[in-house]
């Protein structure tokens, strides 16, 4: 599977349950599914009466065969502590996120969000299903004690962060392939983007981005060429310097593009 469908995969999975509740009892197939997961987390079996958000969201990861990408724990702030020991956890509530990503939620967010940094406990957890025009579509478990939607806007008051499971490491089907190799070696690969001509870093975006997130590609990272210098990228952009003998500041600059021009020559 491509990493996109990989992430509608679990998006469609969790859908399929959308209207199922506490007061009838079908929510217990969730605490269920978490139950019988091993190694159970901290040994701590949840029970059909406690707080389920995070339950619901590991039971989708469980059922779709990606727990180890996505981290299953029934507590918000050990789930965001899996995330971050995975490298794989964005503290930035300007982010826009992709579908398939984890958004969590801090109800004691203050009136000043929108210049602040959230760093409360986490308080609920869910899966993002859309993200356009500033707005960012939810599925979640345990809202008003029902699997069911809910919408917030990008650096919206309450958002907390977000986990991001690395599903190109899972991808497949989009995996590129090397081109024919003709009597006298490979053709060489040729980048869709113009070299920028300044330095970028993290918060850039355009094209000039896309050719680092292309090169870092043909390394072996697997980015979404989507032109958006975030954290992913940087961390690519990190391990790419620490590699070739650079200066590992996370800036790309004249040295660091004219290594990478080099690694896919």
């Amino acid at each position: 599977m491509t990493e996109t469908e990989l992430r509608q995969k679990v998006i469609t999975t969790a859908k399929k349950y959308v209207g199922c509740k506490e007061s009838d009892g079908s929510h217990r197939r969730f605490v269920d599914a978490y139950n019988a997961f091993r190694p159970l987390p901290r040994n701590h079996r949840m029970t059909y009466t406690a707080a389920w958000c995070a339950t619901f969201v590991s039971a989708i990861a469980i059922e779709c065969g990606l727990t180890d990408i996505i981290p299953v724990e029934c507590g918000c702030a050990y789930m965001i502590a899996l995330y971050k020991k995975l490298g794989r956890w964005q503290e930035d509530e300007h982010y826009t996120p992709k579908p398939g990503d984890v958004i969590f939620y801090d109800w004691q967010d203050g009136a000043n969000f929108a210049a602040t940094d959230n760093k409360g406990s986490p308080d609920h957890v869910g899966i993002v299903t859309a993200a356009s025009c500033g707005v960012i579509s939810v599925i979640e478990g345990n809202k008003d004690d029902a699997v069911a939607y809910r919408t917030v806007t990008v650096n919206g008051r309450y958002i907390r962060g977000f986990g991001l499971p690395d599903y190109g490491s899972k991808a497949t089907a989009d995996i590129p392939q090397k081109p024919a190799s003709g009597g006298s070696g490979s053709a060489k690969k040729k980048c869709p983007y113009a070299e920028p001509g300044r330095n970028l870093r993290y918060g850039a975006k355009g094209n000039g981005v896309k050719w680092v997130q292309w090169h870092l590609n043909q390394t072996g990272e697997k980015l979404s060429v989507d032109g958006a210098f975030g954290v992913l990228t940087k961390a690519a952009v990190l391990r790419f310097q620490k590699k070739h003998g650079l200066a590992v500041d996370g800036i790309v600059g004249p040295k660091t593009r004219a290594v990478m021009r080099k690694a896919v020559m």
